[in-house]
């Protein structure tokens, strides 16, 4: 499989980062669906894809966008009929009516993005045999050990550790000495892109020699930003914090209001999030984005079922990262376009030069997600403030 994706993952991820970096029109979910120019009739006729959105709306210039912008794009291409589905609520009983109204309106694949998806996957996979499920970022840790998973389900995790890592590095040898981490909900992936980039800040400190490099480590408790969240970052930001990775759906906005009252920096996360946070917040704001290929995923995975390759994958949970030693290659990376690189500190050289190590396995990157923060710490401090909420 790994041999595949690394063919196909230049176009895609070059196609899905234009998309990410350009807000979708408002639709009505459910109701009105997409209308394929010159559709194949073999392929209109077989299949229709369906994507469900999780607790956020296909606007949200994150997962929801990334996951419906991939879908349309695949389907139209393709002449296949394609709808997204909104659930009323954030809640297990409210995904599954949405899935369910899918289904029963002829969607026989169904794309479910994050890992709120786990508990309505286990009340449907198995009950709708007929109808192939593709999950992103939904994990054994979210199935629970003993579910198991259906030939007709397949869910792909990703390696948040190594481009929360690359992020981390990159700010430290940009000359960021204060740092901060805000999560959304403590959940794995983002207990990963952490971890991750605690690491990074670390290595590099200690590849410069530097002693004096902190980082604030807090979770918000929830994936948008409000009041009290923005409460905490102005804290930071006036006292010294420099930069913040911001790691959550929209909880970024708490970090960059705050970071545009001082003058701050954010680094984004799942996406190429320069163009959306620079343009609301102030130019040159985003130093990097820690980015994850939900886009290629998609379509290496509709092109599957398509060429009717699915039982390949059906089953089975697949750990997506790096297949390469080309940065642009891989599934987990930062955007070489916006990435605020610099002479004589980090260039877009070294940063190839970090993947290449990574690849190769000269450089490691700890998924542990039973520690603390702290732990990762050799030569920087960590102040783990636990959670806002």
């Amino acid at each position: 499989m790994k041999k595949f994706i690394a063919i196909v993952m230049v176009a895609m991820f070059a196609l899905s980062m234009v998309a990410c970096s350009q807000p979708a029109a408002e639709e009505t979910p459910a109701t009105e669906e997409t209308a394929a120019p010159e559709a194949s009739a073999e392929a209109a006729s077989e299949y229709k894809v369906a994507m469900i959105t999780d607790y956020g709306d296909i606007t949200d210039q994150s997962f929801n966008q990334t996951t419906y912008e991939a879908c349309k794009a695949f389907c139209e291409e393709k002449g296949i009929d394609f709808n997204y589905f909104k659930p009323a609520g954030d809640s297990d009983a409210e995904r599954v009516a949405m899935i369910e109204s899918s289904i029963d309106e002829g969607y026989n694949v169904v794309v479910m993005p994050g890992y709120a998806f786990a508990g309505a996957i286990k009340e449907t996979a198995g009950t709708y045999s007929d109808v192939t499920f593709i999950a992103l970022d939904v994990g054994a840790a979210d199935l629970g050990d003993d579910y198991q998973l259906p030939s007709n389900l397949y869910c792909a995790v990703y390696q948040e550790e190594l481009c929360g890592y690359m992020a981390g590095y990159a700010a430290v040898k940009l000359g960021y000495k204060n740092l901060g981490f805000l999560g959304g909900m403590a959940v794995p992936a983002v207990v990963r892109y952490g971890y991750g980039f605690v690491q990074g800040v670390d290595a590099a400190a200690a590849a410069l020699g530097l002693t004096d490099v902190k980082l604030n480590y807090v979770y918000g408790g929830q994936f948008f930003g409000d009041a009290d969240i923005t409460a905490v970052m102005d804290t930071w930001y006036t006292n010294g914090t420099e930069v913040v990775f911001a790691c959550g759906g929209g909880i970024y906005t708490s970090a960059a209001e705050a970071a545009a009252k001082v003058g701050g920096k954010v680094i984004g996360v799942d996406v190429d999030q320069a163009a959306i946070i620079d343009g609301a917040y102030g130019e040159g704001m985003t130093v990097t984005s820690a980015m994850k290929g939900l886009a290629p995923t998609v379509k290496t995975m509709l092109s599957e079922v398509v060429a009717g390759n699915f039982a390949n994958y059906g089953g089975k949970i697949d750990t997506l990262g790096l297949v390469s030693d080309n940065p642009e290659d891989n599934y987990v990376q930062l955007p070489m376009g916006s990435t605020q690189f610099a002479d004589g500190k980090f260039t877009v050289d070294d940063y190839k030069a970090l993947v290449a190590d990574m690849f190769a396995g000269k450089t490691t990157v700890s998924n542990d997600t039973t520690k603390a923060a702290s732990d990762f710490a050799t030569v920087i401090t960590v102040d783990d403030q636990g959670a806002i909420k």
